[in-house]
């Protein structure tokens, strides 16, 4: 889930790509894909347990995905180019604000990324609270926009 909250590749096929999901269908992921949209958001972190509560292998870098709406349909293609596992306190100012949530810095970034790790939504699917601190490990991940066609678009 992104957090930013942010992201958790889906199963399936969306324009012959993994699908990828923003945060939860609704005002969040509708936020975070106009973010990308804008050029705003370039960057997404993930809680590592929910890959592997869900299976999930951890994305690499050159990876593509298809980012859904909250209706389900692909809204626009990113390509990752930097993927890191790392504990939360390794997150930096300068990741916090390319993930395009207006973050003014790191703090802000953690308050908001603890608050929807242990969400309702997140300890549901994972069927109990996660434990959030500094030593969480997080999915780390920055990327670029890329058209249909391949080319990249920023």
């Amino acid at each position: 889930m992104d957090t930013s909250p942010d992201a958790h590749p889906r199963p399936g096929d969306h324009d012959g790509l993994p699908a990828l999901e923003l945060a939860f269908p609704g005002p969040e992921r509708d936020r975070g894909v106009a973010a990308i949209t804008d050029g705003l958001k370039t960057a997404l972190t993930g809680l590592l347990e929910i890959y592997e509560h869900a299976g999930e292998e951890v994305p690499v870098a050159g990876q593509r995905f298809s980012v859904l709406d909250s209706e389900g349909r692909p809204a626009v293609t990113i390509e990752l180019v930097e993927v890191r596992v790392v504990p939360m306190k390794e997150i930096d100012d300068d990741f916090a604000r390319a993930e395009g949530r207006g973050y003014a810095d790191v703090a802000e970034w953690r308050a908001a990324h603890e608050d929807f790790f242990r969400s309702e939504g997140v300890s549901e699917f994972l069927g109990r609270t996660p434990v959030v601190d500094d030593d969480t490990p997080v999915v780390a991940q920055r990327f670029r926009v890329v058209g249909p066609d391949g080319s990249a678009t920023c």
